[in-house]
């Protein structure tokens, strides 16, 4: 692809072309070698969207939320993107478009757009698309873009790292206190939500989760709040939006959003550099890299030696 293409199909996108954005999002999900036409084309027009990212275990309502989260951004008239990480099809590969079915209120709405990505095994809770795919929706000019993650458990934290603001969902009746304390997914928090509040036992969660925030040092630091919700019905959502707003505040007069941009950043060119190394590992001379392998095995050469011999 030439630079004046993907430049044609950026500024379609900024136009409101969902066609030209499915395309963009598709070339980053496949890793297509246009893909660096279309990141050079993205670059001069991303870094003004909000991204907020939503977390938990399966069965919360992730989802339902998401879908809560998208009304009340399109009410203040932003134009809402959801980027959706659905488990992987055995049989196709592709995503399970689960996310898609509880958002299909918005399928009809030119300012909002939904894409569900298959995670392929990436471990995380997120697509290994998913950094690049951002940053497309962030050049579209989404004011608002959604990041749920697929389905987790303790240790699926790399939201963290993508999200201004994450979202950590959870409900009744997953759990007892011991496992949520030790949970390491509700140390990314910045809001907690305790969705299905309606339900019983949703008051110990929230008690658990009091608990656990007093044995932390918040001084100077944002202190993550507790929103007891009901996705299904909208209780809570309002509320939920109100601490949004209040961190993403915060997130700007303290400077940590700049810092976790940085961050972001860094890691995604760390990763691109790291992907590239191993492509060219892998189109070295087989019978070289099965050389220095022996070498190794026999003891006649330790690994970092025969790592430094095979990258030079």
């Amino acid at each position: 692809m030439q630079d004046r293409e993907a430049d044609r199909l950026v500024a379609a996108a900024q136009d409101g072309d969902a066609r030209s954005l499915a395309r963009l999002i598709s070339i980053v999900e496949r890793g297509e070698t246009d893909i660096r036409a279309v990141m050079r084309a993205a670059a001069p027009h991303a870094g003004g969207a909000r991204v907020i990212g939503l977390t938990g275990s399966p069965g919360v309502g992730k989802s339902t939320v998401t879908d809560r989260l998208v009304r009340a951004f399109r009410d203040q008239g932003h134009r809402v993107a959801v980027l959706a990480v659905d488990p992987t099809s055995p049989f196709t590969g592709g995503a399970l478009l689960g996310d898609r079915v509880r958002m299909s209120a918005h399928a009809t709405d030119p300012g909002v757009f939904i894409r569900s990505m298959a995670s392929r095994g990436h471990l995380g809770g997120l697509s290994q698309a998913a950094p690049a795919a951002l940053r497309v929706l962030d050049a579209a000019g989404f004011g608002v873009v959604c990041v749920e993650t697929v389905g987790v458990g303790q240790a699926e934290v790399e939201i963290a790292g993508l999200a201004d603001s994450t979202l950590v969902v959870m409900a009744p009746g997953l759990g007892d206190s011991v496992q949520t304390a030790k949970a390491g997914i509700l140390e990314i928090a910045d809001i907690f939500v305790v969705n299905k509040s309606d339900r019983p036992g949703a008051h110990e969660v929230v008690r658990d989760l009091r608990a656990m925030l007093a044995l932390a040092n918040y001084e100077g630091a944002w202190k993550p709040p507790i929103v007891s919700a009901s996705a299904a019905t909208g209780d809570g959502i309002e509320e939920l939006t109100g601490k949004l707003d209040a961190h993403w505040e915060w997130l700007g007069s303290s400077g940590v959003r700049t810092e976790r941009r940085v961050a972001r950043a860094r890691g995604e060119v760390a990763a691109i550099a790291v992907a590239e190394i191993r492509r060219r590992i892998g189109g070295a001379p087989e019978r070289r890299l099965d050389d220095l392998a022996a070498q190794v095995a026999s003891g006649k050469l330790d690994p970092y030696s025969a790592a430094d011999d095979l990258l030079a």
